[in-house]
């Protein structure tokens, strides 16, 4: 008895399935990356521009080649990147320290600036830092009590009436974890896991589809 071969409707629908499985793990990759290469292209593209306008009188061939639109990108990102680690290079030497605390006294100056700068270099120290008394990496309820999301642990406060212990958790969102929420959340609600902050934050970039075998759901008592 021959075996019946599936219809032309059961194999579309198959392979349309199949390549979506397959164009998922890249579109978010895709997104991710293009992402940083935006900012990175931003960063550098007024550069790039500069240059090719000083090179355009002796080296016209060349400054045309700069002006084309993906010749800016790629150079924009290298220039960037090149910028990048020499900027961490110096600032891991005594002297780059003396400046950057300069450059860092002088933005404190500013208002709006100060603001900013200190809130997100503060940000950045909370969650390379493990809060005192908790976990850093948790899990609330949220968006609503029945469900749970992935949080960071960034610093513990404390109401003034009732004394109650409050944490302030950075929730990051999927798949660009740049962006997110803030949530006060009383201590006693956190679950606590035992998850790196690479674990983390690879479990939130994949969706969830990268993750240790075993998780914490319920608070133990």
């Amino acid at each position: 008895m021959t075996a019946t071969r599936p219809s032309f409707a059961g194999r579309a629908q198959r392979y349309l399935l199949a390549g979506v499985l397959t164009l998922i793990p890249l579109w978010v990759t895709w997104i991710v990356f293009e992402f940083i290469l935006r900012q990175l292209s931003r960063l550098g593209m007024p550069w790039v521009r500069a240059l090719a306008r000083a090179l355009e009188a002796n080296y016209p061939d060349l400054a045309r080649w700069m002006v084309a639109p993906w010749f800016q990108t790629v150079l924009a990102v290298l220039v960037t990147l090149v910028a990048l680690y020499l900027l961490g290079w110096a600032t891991s030497r005594v002297v780059g320290r003396r400046m950057l605390g300069l450059v860092e006294r002088l933005l404190h100056t500013i208002p709006m600036v100060q603001t900013i700068y200190g809130g997100v270099k503060k940000l950045i120290g909370a969650l390379q830092q493990k809060p005192d008394g908790v976990q850093r990496v948790v899990l609330i309820d949220f968006p609503s009590p029945e469900l749970k999301t992935v949080g960071f642990v960034t610093r513990i406060l404390r109401d003034r009436t009732t004394g109650q212990e409050l944490a302030a958790v950075y929730v990051p969102t999927t798949p660009n974890p740049t962006s997110g929420y803030l949530e006060i959340v009383p201590v006693e609600r956190l679950v606590s896991t035992d998850w790196t902050f690479d674990e983390a934050m690879t479990f939130i970039i994949s969706g969830g589809a990268v993750a240790p075998e075993h998780i914490d759901y319920e608070r133990k008592g």
